[in-house]
């Protein structure tokens, strides 16, 4: 499938671009899908993601939360990171922006609007989650510092399919079962996957952490997951 790809301005109060719109190249209306990028920034690897879902048949958009930088080293990286958790309430308030522009586009149907997110994406994810009504699922890789009280969880209405690495040594085994465990005593629907043999970042294969064989079926999930509720 072709799909076409776009730069846009998602909060009218900023004059610098916000985020990166791909879609399916023709005229018919999609399920959209919020992507949340890593702590690198909106690299190759989070526009690639971007690409193949829209090739599964959504409107992708990604918002740019460092507004046009993007780290190369980790150093920067963990720089970028502490800035964006600095302003966390900022972060989330772009995202819940970018939500509502996909939930307000004519070419999104239904109004439904899903939530993906790697790394730090994935605990902004989480925290978005907490904020937009409209949302119909919500999938977040890795989603590091991740630690939810009670009433945080019971504000999220979205199913959850959640991914981790078994040996990421950044988020422990433990940490993702008592996230399990809070959606699940909240009556919330939740999976979360767990890869034996997969550290943090396993899906991407561009910094050293990749695991082909988990990301595919964890991708493979991930898609038949938002198809299956984003309906």
């Amino acid at each position: 499938m072709v799909v076409q790809t776009q730069t846009l301005y998602t909060d009218p109060h900023n004059a610098s671009p916000q985020a990166y719109l791909v879609r399916p190249d023709d005229d018919m209306v999609y399920p959209g899908i919020v992507l949340i990028q890593e702590w690198w920034g909106l690299e190759p690897h989070i526009r690639e993601i971007a690409q193949r879902l829209a090739t599964e048949g959504f409107v992708v958009l990604v918002p740019d939360l460092y507004h046009g930088k993007i780290a190369t080293e980790p150093n920067d990286a963990q720089r970028l990171l502490m800035q964006t958790f600095e302003r966390m309430d900022a972060a989330v308030n772009e995202i819940v922006l970018s939500l509502d522009y996909l939930y307000k586009n004519a070419g999104v149907q239904p109004k439904k609007i899903g939530l993906m997110g790697f790394c730090m994406g994935g605990h902004l994810a989480f925290r978005a989650a907490e904020r937009f009504p409209h949302l119909g699922a919500l999938s977040p890789w890795y989603a590091g510092g991740y630690d939810p009280a009670a009433e945080d969880v019971a504000k999220v209405n979205a199913p959850v399919l959640a991914v981790y690495g078994e040996t990421d040594g950044a988020i422990p085994v433990a940490q993702a079962r008592k996230i399990e465990q809070l959606y699940k005593d909240a009556g919330k629907e939740i999976e979360v996957l767990i890869y034996p043999d997969a550290g943090h970042a396993f899906n991407n294969p561009d910094h050293g952490m990749g695991n082909a064989e988990a990301a595919k079926d964890a991708w493979a999930k991930a898609v038949a997951f938002f198809k299956a509720k984003l309906v």
